[in-house]
């Protein structure tokens, strides 16, 4: 199986989400041992890279946006998305960042080594916490100033040197809308591939302070409640959507678009 990604898209069908196969993989002049198996033994038929920018995709075939082809993918979506995280490591790990010797691939693990200075280079995993206030019967949702399509979600952020994930709630919380936690409770998990995140959900119960947005980061961040329209929020391929949905409070009202 073989994902063939330019930037953030995927060769698929244009009719469908059948990935290229071998045949096509040497139309475009990709070599099947420049293709990085999803996992170190060799012998595995999961394979991906990342092609350049301009290459144009095949007679039936088309590069489309992996986030839009989420839905789509169903149960394939973790598996295409652990294949464009493997391909954006081996992307950005062509040399040594300490001596930029070309890297070499280890025949043991799934790694990277220079064979000048030895260093090891893995996959990348960003974690990411995420997380859902609550006030008694409300919901805090925000908008993301960065994205002029973004949906209203729960708060997110990247976690820092030296945090913890908990750490990393309360710090976020504070900085974006200015806002006290308690009770913070684990809700789930989920390898979030844009780039390489692993996303960190949880719940927790407001416990003091006003709405200040951070506005360099949050555009709106309203409290939602019984008998509420609530705007667009995430798809429910993903962790955020899931979390959303599941403390919905009685009688709202969704837009989805």
């Amino acid at each position: 199986m073989n994902f063939i990604f330019r930037g953030d898209e995927l060769l698929v069908r244009e009719t469908g989400i059948d990935l290229p196969d071998a045949g096509v993989c040497a139309t475009l002049g990709i070599a099947p041992e420049s293709m990085q198996p999803l996992w170190h033994l060799q012998q595995t038929h999961y394979r991906s890279i990342h092609v350049a920018r301009d290459l144009d995709a095949p007679a039936g075939y088309a590069f489309r946006k992996l986030r839009a082809l989420l839905p789509e993918l169903g149960e394939q979506a973790a598996l295409a998305g652990r294949a464009f995280q493997i391909a954006e490591w081996v992307r950005t790990h062509r040399f040594c960042g300490v001596c930029a010797t070309p890297m070499q691939h280890a025949t043991h693990e799934l790694c990277l080594q220079c064979p000048q200075c030895g260093l090891h280079a893995y996959p990348r995993i960003s974690p990411a916490m995420m997380v859902l206030i609550k006030r008694g019967e409300h919901i805090l949702l925000a908008r993301h100033a960065r994205y002029a399509t973004a949906r209203y979600t729960a708060l997110a952020g990247f976690v820092e040197a030296g945090e913890s994930i908990e750490d990393a709630v309360h710090r976020e919380v504070a900085e974006e809308v200015g806002l006290k936690l308690r009770d913070l409770r684990y809700f789930g998990s989920q390898s979030w591939p844009f780039p390489h995140s692993l996303m960190i959900a949880f719940t927790a119960e407001y416990d003091g302070g006003d709405i200040q947005v951070q506005e360099d980061e949050i555009s709106d961040a309203q409290w939602f409640g019984p008998g509420d329209t609530i705007p667009n929020i995430p798809m429910t391929q993903s962790i955020a959507g899931r979390l959303v949905r599941a403390h919905l409070p009685p009688g709202v009202q969704l837009v989805e678009t």
